[in-house]
Formats: structure tokens, C-alpha cells, sequence
């Protein structure tokens, strides 16, 4: 697949405006919209992604998938948060034991902290997903963050170096997603890969539902909706859907 990129200084947001590009021109599978600076960035649940102009990669990578249903829709980010991770994970070093993580949903952490967001929406024909609109916010070079936002941390934090050129990742990431969405033959074992990444499935741990009962549980599954499936600790199975349940 091709892929063509269209660079821009400021918007709102990248996903906003590629939508309304879509409303007047027929992009293609594999356009990818950058801009060195997001006025207002959005994460998933209505968060905000906070950015330091031309300090970081803000970006929409448009797909249009074939024969995807909605209900078989996590794919998709359990395939760009693969993507995302093992492009970061090359900048470690090669001894080092310690790799980035997936945590549930799709946001991409190094130990305790966030370094990428992702936010996918998909606009529907019938139960068909005609396109996706991938959105992804990823800490490369900001030093300083906004003491609302929690627990952030850039790649330039984690490795002690100031990444001099910020399209090399962008232009891997973009390969490796449209690579990754690409292949269906691959999907079982993208599948696997995001579940043995994902942050603390290493056993039970405690969580938190809406209602602030906190149990023990471990993940056990992820379904194909996105749902995750925990075994408690009295050996039962409890599902929850995303800002259902957290980490306590």
C-alpha cells in the first residue's frame, strides 16, 4: 500500500480535521495527516492529549479495512498499539530486559508511565467498518508536562537523547500499522503478541470498577469487541467494556 502524507503546522485536532477533509475529497487507504502542533487534542473517553509544538508526533492515519465488522473491531487497536510498541521498543537498548507495554485499551506505557495515546474512530456502513481514522499521540522529545495531565513520560525521558529526527519514527509507525491492518492471515497472531504485551497481565492484580469495588482479578482474555475478561480470585469470570473498570 501506498502511503502519501500531508504535513501541517496547527490544528485542533488531527482526527477533526481529517474528517472534514473526507466531507470533499476521496482519500485513499493509507493517507496519514501530521502536524507539529494539536490545539486541542483528544484522547479516548473525552481526555485531552497534551503536546509541546514541534516536540512530539501528533498524527491520523486513515484505513479502509475490507470485510471488518464492527463487533470484530479491536483489532484494530491491538494492531496500532503493536505497531507503535515494537518501533519504540528499537530504541532501547539491546540488552535491556525491560520492554514498553500495552495497557488495556490501547495506551502504550514504560513502567508506570504513558508515553503514547491512541484514539480510533470508525465511521460505519450497515455492520461494515467503512473507515477508520487512527489517531496517535506519542511523547518524543517534550521534557516538561502540565502537572494535570497523569503520569506522562517522553522517549527522550526513557533514553537520555533528544531523537533528531522525529520522521524516521513517524514513517515506521505508519509502515508497521498499515503493514499489521493489512495482513488478515496475521491477525491470530497479532492477537497474541498484543495480549502477551499487555501492562500487568503477569498475574493478579487489583482493580477498580465505576461503583469503587475493588477485587482481585487477573486477565485471562481479550475479546474481539475489545471486552476484557478477568479471573477473580475465587476463580469466577467477570467482562468489562473500557472506563468500566481500572487499576487500583
Amino acid at each position: 500500500m501506498q502511503i502519501r502524507y500531508q504535513h501541517i503546522e496547527c490544528t485542533p485536532s488531527t482526527n477533526d480535521l481529517l474528517v472534514q477533509m473526507l466531507r470533499t475529497t476521496n482519500l485513499q487507504s493509507g493517507f496519514v495527516l501530521i502536524a507539529d502542533f494539536q490545539s486541542n487534542g483528544r484522547g479516548q473517553a473525552g481526555n485531552i492529549w497534551e503536546t509541546e509544538c514541534g516536540k512530539n508526533l501528533t498524527f491520523s492515519i486513515l484505513f479502509r479495512p475490507k470485510n471488518l465488522t464492527v463487533d470484530k473491531n479491536f483489532i484494530l487497536s491491538q494492531a496500532t498499539a503493536l505497531a507503535i510498541k515494537s518501533v519504540l521498543d528499537e530504541y532501547l537498548p539491546q540488552n535491556s530486559d525491560e520492554k514498553f507495554k500495552i495497557k488495556w485499551s490501547n495506551d502504550i506505557y514504560w513502567r508506570q508511565q504513558k508515553i503514547c495515546g491512541i484514539l480510533i474512530e470508525n465511521t460505519l456502513k450497515g455492520k461494515q467498518i467503512l473507515y477508520s481514522i487512527i489517531g496517535i499521540g506519542l511523547n518524543i522529545n517534550q521534557l516538561h508536562f502540565s502537572r494535570y495531565i497523569i503520569n506522562p513520560i517522553s522517549l527522550c525521558q526513557i533514553t537520555g537523547k533528544q531523537i533528531a529526527n522525529l520522521n524516521d519514527i513517524l514513517r515506521n509507525i505508519c509502515q508497521k500499522v498499515l503493514s499489521f491492518l493489512n495482513d488478515k492471515n496475521n491477525y491470530p497472531n497479532i492477537k497474541l503478541q498484543y495480549f502477551n504485551a499487555l501492562y500487568r497481565n503477569d498475574g493478579f492484580h487489583n482493580f477498580r470498577t465505576n461503583d469503587n469495588i475493588i477485587f482481585f482479578a487477573k486477565i485471562v482474555e481479550i475479546q474481539d469487541d475489545g471486552k476484557m475478561i478477568l479471573e477473580t480470585s475465587e476463580g469466577g469470570h467477570i467482562g468489562f467494556y473500557y472506563k468500566e473498570i481500572m487499576f487500583a
